[in-house]
């Protein structure tokens, strides 16, 4: 950001108050927007403390176009885990592994459950599929993919400073898009009461009874889509990897939507209550009373940001789901009782979750700029979302959104919505993505420029993607830290913290992704020449991140 006065970006930030306790906080850890209401900083009290002078252990890298992980002095990566890694007698690991989320097994910090989303393939990786016409594609090819996206569950154990993968048969699983799982809903939907696997996990969250909601987000490249706007008969748009040939039976209003998963068994439902859409994440609030709130958005150009309050404490299936208008500060109801328009255009509450987007461009919600992930400061309690890009209007490097809730109620159904961080040279980034804090409350980004546009034109200054630091306190308060470098075409994806903060559990995905054949690879990462592009999980640590957590 430009450089200004210390305290300035902390009263933006409203770190200059009275600290906000962390309990709430469950989610794991642009050029502007034209869409905000008010790009304004608030104003807060600038007579409070001051804060403590500090060096700060993390020094910036410059950007690069190296085919493996580049990290800051004092920080260094392992691969836990890769692409067709064995985890038990049955199962492998899956591909392109997105959202991460460790959960301690009896409460010990070193060692728990890694839970991790594989959101689609490649398939000159996968099948081995090179034609155009994908009417050409086999059941076996297909079914090939269909293993390859879902879920894992792996258990991982710390030794001595090193993150190892427990070969354990009864707790390492494989979640799959032939997995049968339910419907957590009173009605069937599209004529089923269960769904055939889930895929296209993105983004995700964790539940305060530590289950991981795993979020179904381009779920159209599988099965394509149902269009509602003939007047006449519905019709069905074909998918990008056409498995609608083979499994005619699986409808598109089976995927798209929000799976809580319970790691220890690996029993899954499918969230009907949080609508349908390309979820990106689902960033979960606990209330003093118990009940929820779930922050998700739509990553889609001019797509909207919902939240889910609950009416019942620990529901995720009774309540109402919201739609922002970030022009007016309002959330809009999306509850079929409370809606005339909603009553004139949908059968009932279940069509206005399965037809989620045009109920919320029925009811005026602002388009944004490819909402993805969500989390709240641990501190102030504000909701920050990052929107990504929206080429078609010009926004080529996105932006952080910051949500203040009225009076810092999370069930309030109003809000201001500014400006956190713009993407552009003068901060160093572009495109973000996932977002994470760490047990100190600084926060932590990564970048998502698409493997065609890596170092080209507006692109060309960031190098491949990253990883970025935003300390929210001392000298260098809302300074953007770039800390790390993905390998080629590859994006870092689910940032999440172990509870001490000294180890950063990530996601490589998709290195190579622009190769043209296995003859003519973009990338050899992680395993170097000779060998094809791995997705894998990598965790980070080291002296500098030991620092950064032991600071006062």
């Amino acid at each position: 950001m430009k450089k200004q006065d210390r305290r300035s970006f902390l009263q933006f930030l409203g770190r200059t108050g009275i600290l906000v306790g962390t309990s709430g906080v469950l989610g794991a850890l642009s050029s502007c927007n034209e869409n905000s209401n008010n790009t304004t900083p608030p104003t807060t009290d600038s007579t409070s403390t001051s804060l403590p002078k500090m060096d700060f252990p993390l020094k910036a890298i410059q950007a690069t176009m190296e085919d493996d992980i580049i990290l800051s002095e004092g920080l260094q990566y392992q691969v836990i885990v890769r692409w067709g890694d064995s985890i038990s007698e049955a199962d492998q690991f899956g591909f392109n592994n997105d959202y991460l989320a460790f959960i301690p097994l009896k409460d010990n910090p070193n060692e728990g459950l890694l839970w991790s989303n594989h959101e689609y393939i490649q398939e000159l990786f996968i099948s081995g599929f090179t034609e155009d016409d994908r009417s050409k594609k086999t059941k076996e090819q297909v079914e090939k993919e269909m293993y390859a996206v879902g879920g894992s569950i792996i258990h991982i154990k710390n030794n001595n400073g090193t993150w190892e993968l427990v070969q354990d048969n009864e707790l390492n699983r494989r979640i799959t898009a032939k997995t049968m799982i339910p419907f957590d809903w009173d009605e069937p939907i599209a004529g089923a009461t269960e769904a055939m696997g889930t895929l296209a996990g993105c983004a995700g969250g964790v539940t305060p009874w530590g289950t991981v909601l795993s979020c179904e987000e381009n779920y159209d490249m599988f099965y394509g889509e149902t269009d509602h706007t003939s007047p006449v008969e519905t019709v069905h748009e074909n998918s990008y990897y056409g498995w609608e040939k083979h499994y005619p039976q699986n409808k598109p209003e089976h995927y798209g939507w929000v799976v809580e998963v319970k790691l220890e068994t690996g029993e899954a439902k499918k969230l009907v209550a949080l609508g349908r859409c390309a979820h990106e994440c689902a960033t979960v609030f606990e209330l003093p009373d118990k009940r929820l709130v779930v922050y998700t958005g739509d990553d889609k150009n001019d797509e909207h940001l919902y939240k889910f309050i609950s009416s019942e404490p620990g529901s995720l299936r009774n309540g109402t789901l919201y739609v922002a208008n970030t022009e007016k500060g309002e959330w809009v109801s999306l509850k079929y009782e409370e809606q005339e328009i909603l009553q004139k255009n949908f059968k009932n509450q279940t069509e206005v979750l399965i037809r989620l987007r045009e109920a919320a461009k029925l009811l005026g919600a602002t388009p944004l700029n490819r909402p993805e992930d969500i989390e709240i400061d641990p501190e102030t309690g504000n909701v920050l979302v990052a929107l990504t890009n929206n080429k078609p209007k010009g926004d080529y490097l996105g932006q952080i959104l910051k949500i203040e809730e009225t009076n810092n109620d999370k069930t309030s159904l109003t809000f201001k919505a500014s400006t956190f961080l713009a993407g552009g040279p003068e901060h160093g980034f572009a495109c973000p993505d996932n977002l994470a804090f760490d047990q100190k409350g600084n926060l932590w980004f990564t970048s998502d420029i698409s493997g065609s546009s890596i170092g080209k034109n507006q692109y060309e200054a960031y190098g491949n993607n990253g990883l970025f630091l935003v300390p929210m306190s001392g000298d260098q308060a809302g300074e953007v830290i770039q800390v790390g470098s993905a390998p080629k075409d590859a994006e870092f994806t689910g940032p999440y913290f172990s509870p001490d903060g000294k180890t950063l559990f990530l996601s490589v995905q998709h290195p190579g992704e622009q190769s043209k054949s296995l003859d003519a690879l973009t990338s050899t990462w992680p395993d170097g020449e000779g060998n094809n592009p791995k997705p894998s999980v990598v965790a980070i640590s080291g002296e500098a991140l030991t620092k950064l957590m032991d600071l006062g």
